[in-house]
Parts: structure tokens; C-alpha cells; sequence
């Protein structure tokens, strides 16, 4: 049954279409907050993470917004069957959705902490995994919205590649810590960064939990590439 399906009231239908629009707008963002982060980062250039944290302010208030839009229609409508899973599931989403953001702007404040310093800033890594969490992301909002089991099970496996990652690097910039004293500062700032990273990706993968919740409904949290959907 398609979302909105249940019923003819046109109204109802567009209320549920204008959850579905905020939804994307608000992953839209987040792709792109998580994407100025890493180059602001990358180039070192502290006006665009400054910047880039003002974004934060835009996610906030859709998580707000979005929330508003969920619980009025859940109240006023009393939805059923696959909208009411719709509505539920696209509120956890959002909160997913703003812990992501928040992360990307704990990036940016470690671009600013380390200014033009980027003798240890392990670019390839960082950028990999910048680029792994922001598909993860769009991903699991397209499965969400398309029900896609399939695509949602992809953005699982795909965290295991920035588990991966964030293991490496953060071995590689503590043993560089471990040669020169003068590296522990700003290695410790980058090893904050990589766990910023995998952070996102963990709540991608909540995000796709998420998504195979509503669309298959069985519960795949915590069994990683042993889930059978």
C-alpha cells in the first residue's frame, strides 16, 4: 500500500506529502553540512566552517518543524497500517538526522581548533569516509521513502568500510603521536575527526535499521551482516 493510499481525503494526502518533501529537504542539508565540514577541514580554511556551522541552525529547526508536522497529523488523523509507520519512523529519523549534523559541526570546530596546521590531516581517509557517511545518508532516506529493503541493507554493509577506516587512521596518527611530541595536539584533534565520522556512520546505519523496520517489519539492530530480511 502506498503512502497515502489508505485514504481519499486529499488533504490527509498532502499533509503526508509535505513530511515526505521536509524529509528529503532536511537529509539534502545534512549531505551538504557533512560535505563543507570535510572540505573546510581539507583546505583548512576556517571562514567556510564557520560558516558551515550556521547550517546547524537550518537542521535544528527542521527536526523542530518536521516533529510538528508528524504529531498533528498523528493527532488530527489517526493514521493506520503503513502511513502510521510512515509518520513514527520519519520522527526517529530526524533525530538521526540532527546527530549527524551536530557531528559535522564538531568537525568544523576542529578545522577552526587547528587552523593552517595540516601536517597530519590524513586527507584521503577523512575525505573516503566523508564520502562513504554522506551516500550512507541519502541512501537510507531513499530506501526510506522508495521502500527499498535492498538499498537500506547496502547502506549496512557500507559501514563496516568506515569502521575500517576509522581503525586505520587512528592507528596511523597515534604512532605518529608516539614519534614526535610536537604531533600530539594536532593528531588528537584529527583522531576526534575520524570519530566524528564514524559516528555518522552509525547513525546512518540506524537510519537503514530504520528504513527495513517499516518496510519489512523485522528488527535487524545490532546483527550487522548476519541480517536475513
Amino acid at each position: 500500500m502506498l503512502i497515502g493510499q489508505s485514504y481519499t481525503d486529499q488533504g490527509y494526502a498532502q499533509e503526508l506529502r509535505e513530511i515526505r518533501e521536509r524529509l528529503l529537504l532536511m537529509s539534502g542539508r545534512v549531505e551538504r553540512i557533512i560535505r563543507d565540514s570535510i572540505q573546510s577541514l581539507v583546505e583548512r580554511d576556517m571562514e567556510r566552517a564557520r560558516a558551515t556551522i550556521q547550517q546547524d541552525q537550518a537542521i535544528n529547526q527542521d527536526e523542530i518543524e518536521i516533529d510538528a508536522l508528524c504529531l498533528t497529523l498523528l493527532a488530527c488523523r489517526q493514521p493506520m497500517a503503513s502511513d502510521l509507520r510512515f509518520v513514527t519512523f520519519t520522527m526517529k529519523m530526524v533525530t538521526d538526522l540532527e546527530r549527524i549534523a551536530d557531528q559535522s559541526v564538531n568537525i568544523c570546530e576542529r578545522a577552526i581548533q587547528l587552523g593552517n596546521d595540516g601536517r597530519l590531516v590524513p586527507y584521503n581517509a577523512i575525505e573516503k569516509m566523508g564520502g562513504l557517511v554522506t551516500s550512507m545518508v541519502h541512501d537510507s532516506i531513499d530506501a526510506f521513502i522508495d521502500q527499498n529493503g535492498d538499498l537500506a541493507r547496502s547502506v549496512i554493509d557500507r559501514d563496516d568500510e568506515v569502521d575500517e577506516l576509522y581503525h586505520v587512521t587512528f592507528r596511523a596518527l597515534l604512532d605518529q603521536m608516539r614519534e614526535d611530541p610536537e604531533n600530539i595536539h594536532p593528531g588528537i584533534q584529527i583522531q576526534a575527526v575520524v570519530k566524528f565520522l564514524e559516528r555518522m556512520g552509525d547513525h546512518s546505519t540506524n537510519l537503514a535499521e530504520q528504513a527495513i523496520f517499516m518496510i519489512k517489519g523485522t528488527d535487524v539492530r545490532h546483527e550487522g551482516k548476519l541480517l536475513q530480511t
